[in-house]
């Protein structure tokens, strides 16, 4: 299988007013239809995440040693053998079609994932058994994945972090940027937006690595990074959240420089390929994530379409590193790209 049969597979099980699995991910096609993989008001944000990576260009230098290049990458003492992983995505029955639940995407997701060197963030949702059934997933991989807790209020967050802990997740995600969601809004006790002293409360509790989602601001990092957190992710969930929002490729480099080495900077947000994440390396980024063409990837041919575009962005961060003159990871500087 490739990934073109991986796309023409998934175009026969998704709905297509909700997501017409396109070549690229853009925001496009489906600009502002939500539900589906749409974003908020004129749709304007998922489309401006993708094209902000595309706005940035590689610097080709070819007058070096031709070696072999390592991608391996190590987060809080796990190593992975790319820089990128797969990203939480919940009520995929709502959103794509009724192919997959979140129970049967997660599985297939979280075990493909850990099968070919990386590890997927998994989903969360109003179904108390969408946590139930990600946790039993991290488990069955042997802790490799990482749960992604909503922003909910602090007593049904203990209840989640009790599944976490018995997963034996070796890092926990809490998407903080989905306080935007309507559910999350009207949800009593108040549930959504964090101060410090809560999100401290939080890290605490979890008592293992724990990665914010969601900063857009130097100032909101500096804040996780106040709370505790090991790291945090560079997002606007998508566009989903917050109409006419910044591109993370816009503010991720600022960011990196305020908390880069006090804390891991992951970033999603239109990034769609393996030049793209050379890119987020090169602005300070310590990996990605990618979230929306891994639905593609299982819906269009489960454990064997992960597999596959994995191989894909991998291949394109290998050409890559070697067109620039990266022999690793830590060889990505700024001055190999030009915004």
């Amino acid at each position: 299988m490739n990934y073109n049969e991986v796309l023409q597979n998934a175009r026969k099980c998704i709905d297509s007013s909700k997501c017409k699995a396109c070549p690229v991910c853009n925001g496009l096609a489906c600009r502002n239809t939500i539900p589906g993989p749409g974003a908020k008001g004129v749709g304007d944000t998922a489309i401006r995440n993708y094209q902000k990576w595309q706005e940035i260009r590689v610097q080709m230098d070819t007058l070096h040693e031709s070696v072999p290049v390592n991608m391996a990458v190590e987060l809080f003492g796990c190593k992975f053998s790319y820089p990128f992983f797969a990203g939480p995505v919940g009520a995929v029955e709502l959103h794509y079609s009724d192919a997959y639940d979140e129970l049967t995407y997660n599985k297939i997701l979280v075990s493909a994932c850990a099968d070919n060197g990386i590890a997927a963030f998994t989903g969360d949702g109003l179904n108390p058994q969408v946590m139930v059934g990600a946790t039993d997933a991290v488990a069955a991989a042997g802790g490799v994945g990482i749960p992604t807790v909503k922003p909910w209020n602090l007593p049904l967050i203990k209840e989640k972090l009790e599944l976490v802990k018995k997963s034996g997740a070796f890092a926990v995600a809490m998407d903080v940027d989905a306080a935007g969601l309507p559910f999350l809004k009207n949800m009593q006790p108040p549930a959504g937006s964090k101060s410090v002293e809560e999100l401290t409360e939080i890290v605490k509790e979890a008592g293992i690595p724990f990665i914010v989602k969601g900063v857009m601001t130097v100032r909101g990092a500096l804040k996780a990074h106040a709370a505790g957190a090991a790291a945090i992710i560079v997002s606007n969930h998508g566009g989903r959240v917050l109409d006419q929002c910044s591109a993370t490729a816009e503010v991720l480099e600022e960011i990196c420089h305020a908390v880069g080495g006090g804390m891991k900077v992951l970033v999603d947000g239109g990034i769609r390929s393996g030049v793209d994440i050379f890119k987020a390396l090169a602005l300070g980024a310590d990996g990605v994530v990618i979230a929306r063409p891994f639905v593609t990837a299982v819906y269009g041919g489960a454990e064997e379409g992960v597999k596959v575009y994995i191989e894909k962005l991998a291949g394109e961060l290998e050409d890559t590193m070697k067109m620039c003159g990266a022999e690793k990871l830590s060889d990505i500087t700024r001055d190999m790209v030009r915004i």
